[in-house]
């Protein structure tokens, strides 16, 4: 029987604590707190749509803003993310998605590279927030996210004018396309999809 591959990760700053538990092979059952209702909302949906199982407790300086949370929980998620696939052998490394939520339509494309950048080009329309949600953080989020995971990752916005449609296409399209891309390839023979065989740090 194959061990469940599972990340841990704990992030205490005089900001935030947050702790977190990443499993790639679950069904999508998530346990997700972090003071910020939306923000629960969108990694319930990442989640799901991943097939992971999260569990994440944050708490936060949100009298002061949104922004070291929603950064910071990004900074948490990938680590136990990059705890969850270790070396990266043996599974698919790349994914993308298309995901349409009405009139919004988001692509996501990665890499699990082991080289981190995030390229996010959202097109939210004033007022971002700070009304529920800042929808402007979600690019903090994603490069919390890809430095942390050692990711690569592409975000653009094709089309759309609600920015709840935006951005829950985004974090849907993020979940779709790492679930792919950290699934085991069994041509692979758990060998890393890699010319240089391996991955950069």
């Amino acid at each position: 029987m194959t061990t469940p591959r599972t990340g841990r990760a704990r992030r205490d700053t005089r900001e935030t604590t947050i702790d977190a538990s990443l499993g790639l092979d679950g069904t999508g059952q998530v346990d997700v707190q972090t003071g910020i209702g939306f923000l629960d909302h969108m990694l319930t949906a990442f989640a799901l749509n991943a097939r992971f199982d999260l569990t994440l407790r944050a708490e936060g300086d949100l009298h002061v803003s949104q922004h070291h949370t929603v950064e910071d929980t990004g900074i948490v998620l990938g680590q136990a993310l990059a705890d969850a696939v270790g070396d990266k052998a043996g599974i698919v490394r790349y994914g993308h998605a298309l995901l349409p939520m009405d009139e919004a339509l988001v692509r996501t494309v990665l890499d699990l590279s082991g080289r981190a950048y995030a390229h996010v080009d959202l097109p939210f329309q004033p007022p971002l927030g700070p009304v529920g949600f800042d929808y402007g953080l979600t690019s903090e989020f994603l490069w919390g996210l890809a430095r942390s995971a050692h990711l690569t990752v592409h975000v653009d916005g094709l089309r759309g004018t609600r920015n709840h449609h935006l951005c829950e296409a985004a974090f849907k399209g993020l979940g779709r396309a790492l679930g792919d891309a950290t699934r085991p390839d069994p041509r692979l023979h758990g060998r890393p999809a890699s010319t240089k065989g391996g991955f950069d740090g």
